[in-house]
């Protein structure tokens, strides 16, 4: 399609789950003309500028990967800290935006300035989900049970007083968890295999573009060892990753397997001296480049994640998840219910566990068939070409 060059302006918060995603639609945006400006924190602005766009960076109050205790234990602590960001940082992004404000707003799920600015501006606002989405039935299924403690208690009526007045002092009427669960356009960022009940969900909100990874060659390339005849990635992504003990099992379930190397990401939270005696077999790192292990990979051992999770399908990679948090654990289960993985959960993950189930899904001419029907259909899907295109149609004519 043809479409006159527009003002765009994307929200995100400094999480690597929430900011790559989107980051090969940004480059695709600006690629067919767009003028796009990024509202960040510092720490991704050079990732954000890569695409071609203006990062705009503002100071955020939320915990980082460099302290994720600091998100707490109880869902209250999960959810307050994005309110409070979101009242420092909107008198920030609209004096960035003062006087140059966009034809368009897109955003991720937890940046809550972004529809009160489309708002203020009068201009559409196209929310990118970056995991599943709400169905028909969801609030009453899921969010009702989930939230009623917390909206018995003290904190939590605090914390929904706060967001409603908020809303309200910005002309904004919605209920707070409609606000955040129930955006009025959004393009999702994960393949519609990946997403409970896609049958009920609503498609004329809801658009599916299945993976926009991109080659992400600037992250530098992974090399297969010569004399590894399998591969096995085990990552726990970049927040949940102060697990010692479970990389231990890891070590101990894949080290001594003949002819398997084991790539073994810790992130930056643990020693590598914590893992005890490692073979030459298993490479410790505390990154890597993961979709370019995926592609030359056998099996990968994953949080389960919605960006770890889609990117082993789209490399047709056997999977065993070991959920961790938030939506881990429906992501987990809606991969062993595509016959492509086998869920451990933390406590589970022996050794035994770990290998026994990964030699059998490598060994499963039926988990190949799955990944590569999967595959064919992510592919169909439309990926950023199509997210592109969804997000031009939004633009004010």
């Amino acid at each position: 399609m043809t479409t006159t060059p527009a003002h765009i302006a994307m929200f995100s918060i400094a999480a690597p789950g929430h900011v790559n995603p989107s980051l090969e639609v940004i480059r695709e945006l600006v690629a067919r003309g767009h003028r796009v400006s990024y509202a960040i924190p510092a720490s991704f602005a050079d990732r954000v500028a890569a695409t071609g766009a203006r990062p705009v960076v503002y100071h955020s109050t939320l915990p980082t990967g460099d302290d994720p205790d600091a998100w707490g234990t109880e869902l209250i602590d999960n959810i307050e800290p994005f309110l409070h960001d979101a009242i420092q940082a909107l008198p920030q992004l609209a004096d960035a935006f003062a006087g140059d404000e966009p034809d368009l707003v897109i955003h991720d799920i937890t940046s809550y300035p972004a529809p009160v600015l489309a708002h203020r501006w009068g201009v559409p606002a196209v929310s990118l989900s970056p995991n599943l989405v709400a169905w028909e039935g969801y609030e009453e299924e899921v969010a009702a049970p989930m939230l009623a403690e917390l909206k018995a208690s003290g904190r939590g009526q605090a914390y929904y007083a706060r967001f409603g007045a908020w809303l309200a002092e910005h002309g904004i009427t919605t209920d707070p968890d409609r606000f955040v669960g129930r955006p009025r356009r959004s393009v999702v960022l994960i393949p519609r295999a990946l997403q409970p009940h896609a049958d009920r969900v609503d498609e004329s909100v809801y658009s599916f573009v299945g993976a926009c990874q991109g080659e992400r060659g600037d992250q530098g390339e992974w090399r297969r060892p010569a004399d590894a005849e399998k591969v096995v990635l085990v990552s726990l992504g970049s927040s949940f990753t102060k697990q010692p003990a479970f990389y231990r099992e890891c070590v101990k379930a894949f080290g001594d397997l003949p002819g398997w190397h084991t790539v073994l990401q810790i992130g930056k939270h643990v020693d590598p001296a914590e893992l005890g005696e490692v073979p030459a077999s298993v490479e410790v790192r505390d990154w890597v480049p993961q979709l370019s292990v995926l592609r030359r990979a056998d099996a990968f051992v994953t949080h389960a994640g919605a960006g770890g999770s889609q990117e082993g399908l789209a490399t047709g990679t056997p999977m065993v998840a070991v959920p961790q948090a938030v939506d881990q654990f429906g992501n987990a289960d809606m991969l062993v219910a595509l016959g492509v993985a086998r869920r451990l959960d933390t406590e589970e993950a022996t050794a035994e566990a770990l290998r026994e189930a990964v030699l059998a899904l490598v060994g499963d001419a039926e988990v190949a068939a799955r990944l590569a029907e999967i595959g064919a259909g992510m592919a169909k899907e439309g990926g950023t070409p199509r997210a592109a295109d969804l997000i031009e149609a939004e633009l004010p004519r």
